[in-house]
């Protein structure tokens, strides 16, 4: 594993701040990025606000550089996500801009970002893109100065990401491949410097995963298997501790399934056709 410093400049118009939240879902802490050149800036993402050491860093980035905190974009509802937004406010500018693509079931009192919406500051151009799976309201953003894309949850710097919708989340895999960045700075792990490679990775191990899955129910055809039954089956060296994520992660699949005849549920247990 790499260790990611609290703070680095990354290029001439991205700060990257770590959210001093390391965990199992959060790897060694939430990405944060301070972007921009001139003297105020957008911030995109916040940390979970439970972090006295991330808002000293964050005003101590914000002082060396004499810059001030202009805008706060928020990629999607988590909580390791938005959780600072008060504190931020309260502590360094209780007047700052904070934006949030909305949708309809989760109402928030942020300014709405919309899909293709450009968000700009001196030195730099952002491009929203609607990106749901890992969430609905989830989205990335492309600097243009650079081909670089924000991808917070939708792509992580380690490992695979987690979604609700796997229909759409692949949907947004393939939006991102499109776009061809240059690289990728993500919401969890460190910078991506191959992003095609990586993004293809991660469509090919959801095929994979899909297949191995089916392949397993096939192998039990005269016997009901659990969400549960099928990680402990096609996970291989998976800590316990992340087994309810990769529950979840095989009901996405099984729902996919499901939908297109290839499998059946009878129970909440689960059968090859």
């Amino acid at each position: 594993m790499n260790v990611i410093p609290r703070v680095s400049q990354l290029s001439p118009r991205v700060i990257h701040i770590l959210g001093c939240n390391p965990g199992p879902f959060t790897l060694q802490g939430t990405n944060t990025y301070l972007i921009g050149t001139g003297k105020k800036r957008i911030l995109l993402d916040t940390g979970d606000g439970e972090a006295p050491e991330y808002i000293d860093l964050l005003k101590s980035v914000l002082k060396e550089h004499q810059v001030t905190l202009d805008h706060i974009l928020l990629s999607h509802w988590h909580p390791d996500h938005v959780g600072g937004v008060k504190i931020i406010q309260q502590s360094i500018n209780k007047d700052c801009k904070v934006s949030k693509f909305h949708v309809e079931e989760k109402p928030t009192n942020f300014e709405k970002l919309t899909d293709g919406q450009e968000v700009s500051v001196e030195g730099a151009n952002l491009k929203v893109y609607h990106t749901p799976g890992h969430s609905t309201d989830h989205v990335v953003l492309h600097l243009q100065e650079e081909n670089a894309l924000f991808s917070a949850d939708c792509i992580l710097g380690e490992g695979t990401a987690v979604f609700e919708d796997l229909y759409d989340y692949m949907k947004s895999l393939n939006t991102i491949l499109n776009l061809n960045p240059s690289k990728i700075y993500p919401g969890h792990g460190p910078s991506i410097v191959e992003p095609t490679k990586r993004i293809e990775y991660y469509i090919h191990h959801r095929n994979e995963r899909e297949k191995q899955i089916l392949k397993f129910l096939s192998s039990h055809p005269k016997i009901g298997m659990s969400p549960l039954d099928i990680v402990k089956g096609v996970y291989e060296n998976l800590d316990s501790s992340l087994y309810f994520a990769a529950e979840r992660n095989v009901e996405h699949h099984l729902k996919k399934l499901e939908k297109e005849g290839k499998v059946r549920s009878n129970a909440m247990l689960w059968s090859s056709m």
